[in-house]
């Protein structure tokens, strides 16, 4: 975070999820730690999401309606001034990590996962 006259600035963070109660959960455990957080539910929105909201990190789906995670990761690590990428899936199959980190993921997390692990990780990714 970044702090100006007293007031904090909280890091914006993008979640491309098409599972709702994910979405909730997340968005919720986020914004009770002071991020500001945004999201939507589906592959074609992610780059325009990205664009509006000028995420510092998005947190990426791998298989989503209407485009996948990978393609969108592909897209987004073209820009190297871009958000960072926390990956959070349900396939957690060693070619999809080796896939992930091959494009240039910053992380790699499996679902189901421990609320505060995914604190600690998107605040170390952030740091």
């Amino acid at each position: 975070m970044v702090v100006r006259k007293g007031c904090r600035v909280s890091k914006r963070i993008l979640i491309v999820e098409d599972e709702p109660n994910i979405v909730e959960s997340l968005s919720f455990l986020l914004s009770r730690s002071g991020f500001e957080v945004t999201s939507v539910d589906d592959g074609a929105q992610a780059i325009q999401g990205i664009s509006r909201n000028r995420p510092h990190l998005v947190i990426l789906d791998v298989m989503l309606p209407n485009r996948s995670g990978f393609d969108i990761l592909r897209e987004i690590k073209e820009n190297p001034d871009g958000p960072r990428v926390l990956m959070l899936t349900a396939k957690g199959q060693s070619r999809d990590r080796q896939q992930a980190e091959e494009i240039g993921v910053d992380r790699f997390v499996t679902k189901p996962f421990s609320n505060s692990e995914m604190i600690e990780t998107v605040k170390e990714i952030l740091a």
